[in-house]
């Protein structure tokens, strides 16, 4: 049986850290609005679900224990990071120029989403690692649905509110969004180095 009210909890917190997908939803939602940022995000989402498939066939233990496809996958993840946080940041605008240069179309918001959840090796690992502490053995499939059901849910109710903050702060600061662009292209730098240099789990499944 499932204990919900630990997998919950504990599921809502994994989605609400602050990491690139967030980061990218929160710059949508400064950039265009709440409702174009969760359009946006149905890229993650969908691309979560094989994702969350692949570590119930046993791809994350896989990725786990070969160290040369982890670090392909860290290292094209990484670089995809950097480079979009160099895009934001070269995108930056004068005062004089007008702000519409700054909102991206919801083709590139898609790609954006999408590029991200999967780039990162981390994100397969968390299924991989946190859901079969909660998988009932004797409905193995039927309740690894259940879980991954609950973490998209919740995944994109933490899209929502980081949409939401971005749009208010940028409400707050209306004449200031070209240092919001610029803030979130050093975010995604900072977080593509991060992965960079991060250290292949052990142990985790």
């Amino acid at each position: 049986m499932i204990d919900l009210w630990v997998f919950i909890p504990a599921s809502f917190a994994l989605n609400l850290a602050f990491g690139p997908n967030n980061l990218i939803a929160m710059t949508h939602g400064a950039q265009r609005s709440i409702t174009f940022a969760a359009v946006a995000s149905i890229a993650r989402l969908a691309a979560f679900v094989p994702m969350i498939a692949a570590s119930a066939l046993g791809l994350g233990v896989l990725l786990s224990a070969s160290a040369t496809l982890f670090t392909i996958v860290k290292i094209v993840g990484a670089a995809y990071l950097v480079w979009m946080g160099i895009k934001l940041l070269r995108s930056t605008p004068s005062a004089a120029v007008d702000h519409e240069h700054l909102k991206p179309s919801l083709a590139m918001a898609f790609r954006r989403e999408a590029l991200i959840a999967i780039s990162n090796p981390k994100a397969i690992l968390i299924f991989a690692a946190f859901f079969p502490q909660f998988v009932d053995t004797s409905n193995y499939w039927l309740s690894y649905a259940v879980l991954g059901l609950i973490f998209v849910l919740l995944e994109a109710v933490a899209i929502l509110i980081y949409a939401a903050v971005g749009r208010f702060a940028a409400a707050f600061a209306s004449t200031r969004l070209h240092w919001f662009q610029r803030a979130s292209g050093g975010g995604m730098i900072v977080f593509g180095m991060l992965l960079l240099f991060s250290r292949q789990p052990r142990g985790a499944v």
